[in-house]
């Protein structure tokens, strides 16, 4: 097939020649923020009434302390008290590494591994005057964490963090706006790239590996978070299929893809024709992005995230889609906060009472299937400020020229 509208015409040797890398330019997050993120995280406790907050291993705790520790059968995390005093818990083995990960100060108190290390969370708490009271747990933890804390802490109340962690890390600062704006530059200009080097038998393995490469010729060196090619019929199933087919000649296309740095992900989809559509696939791709702009519009400090998905859905149903998750029409959410985390709060469902804040930042993907023939998923990310949303990227334009060639 002949280049038209920017699909097809080029070759992955060409594309990835022509890229100039962009992403030295991303500054990161610097330690004064994690410092303001941790005087709020201390405000919202004393709301909740809480004398300590436990962060595990993981986003959360790289959120608040900068510190990243991959979770594992071994507990690591870190208490943070009221205060503001921050105290690391860790295998004594592996004391020097937690002291290089380190971001913000704090003690480190370590366990043997024939040792307990609930006992030595009890203990740190009651050392540091916490004897009784309310003690939040990071959502994440693993259930075998949370079990062993809970067998040594008769005397605590140990509940979600969720009230503090969330209503932190929903509120986007500047600067990680600012982050995840730059990285969702650098994917569309990916998924152009990828829409130029198809043709026909080119395989979803192929276009993948391209995206991965182009990332990283982009200047990230982890290239892809993920990444998601699917053609034909295969397109009707959200998340893939275990065998994915080589595009044919009127291909519906689909390229899910982001990349991460400095902790924060970007995330695109976009669904076009390799080639003709049919009447009833333009039909399906113009109400999915109309499905799309209804969601950009509802999405006003003071909505709830449920006003925002049940507009979509009434939406769709207007066009004798649905209803509800019935297909042909939408079989899950309109979107996700996204951040330190491919999917984060707050998620635009219909019951999620969730009232919008500026600095919110989440996709809007009310993706429709047709069962067995074709899925059309369009998928941009906003972010709520006091004057409305604004989109990171450009959505796509049409389904034989998405990127408005």
């Amino acid at each position: 097939m002949k280049s038209k509208y920017g699909i097809g015409g080029s070759s992955a040797e060409k594309e990835l020649e022509a890229i100039k890398p962009m992403a030295h330019l991303i500054q990161p997050i610097l330690e004064e923020e994690y410092n303001e993120r941790i005087k709020k995280a201390c405000l919202l406790m004393q709301a909740e009434n809480a004398s300590a907050l436990y962060l595990n291993a993981g986003s959360s705790l790289v959120y608040f302390t900068g510190t990243h520790w991959h979770p594992s059968e071994r507990m690591v995390g870190a208490i943070l008290l009221k205060n503001g005093d921050l105290h690391y818990i860790a295998p004594n083995f592996e004391r020097g590494t937690i002291n290089d990960f380190m971001v913000i100060e704090g003690e480190i108190h370590c366990w043997e591994e024939h040792e307990s290390p609930f006992a030595l969370f009890k203990s740190i708490l009651q050392s540091n005057g916490v004897k009784k009271g309310t003690v939040l747990i990071d959502e994440g933890t693993p259930f075998f964490i949370f079990e062993g804390i809970n067998q040594v802490s008769e005397s605590y109340h140990l509940k979600n963090a969720k009230p503090v962690i969330s209503a932190c890390r929903m509120v986007k600062s500047e600067s990680e706006i600012s982050i995840i704006q730059a990285l969702m530059n650098i994917t569309l200009e990916v998924q152009k790239a990828a829409a130029r080097i198809l043709k026909v038998g080119i395989t979803a393995k192929e276009v993948t590996d391209f995206i991965h490469e182009a990332h990283k010729r982009y200047g990230v060196p982890s290239g892809s978070y993920f990444c998601i090619v699917l053609f034909g019929r295969d397109t009707s199933f959200p998340h893939g299929v275990k065998n994915p087919k080589p595009l044919d000649e009127n291909d519906i296309v689909l390229v899910d893809t982001g990349c991460s740095l400095h902790d924060y992900i970007s995330d695109i989809t976009r669904t076009y024709v390799f080639g003709e559509a049919t009447e009833y696939q333009r039909k399906i791709w113009n109400i999915e992005k109309a499905a799309q702009q209804v969601a950009f519009k509802t999405s006003q400090a003071g909505n709830t995230c449920s006003f925002i998905d049940v507009s979509v859905r009434s939406k769709i149903e207007s066009y004798g889609l649905g209803p509800d998750y019935d297909l042909p029409g939408v079989p899950h959410r309109t979107g996700h906060g996204i951040g330190l985390d491919i999917h984060e709060y707050p998620y635009i469902l219909k019951g999620n009472e969730t009232l919008l804040r500026p600095g919110y930042c989440y996709s809007i993907e009310p993706m429709i299937c047709v069962p067995d023939a074709f899925g059309i998923r369009l998928e941009d990310h906003v972010y709520i400020t006091n004057d409305g949303p604004k989109w990171f990227t450009k959505p796509a334009y049409s389904i034989e020229n998405p990127f408005g060639v």
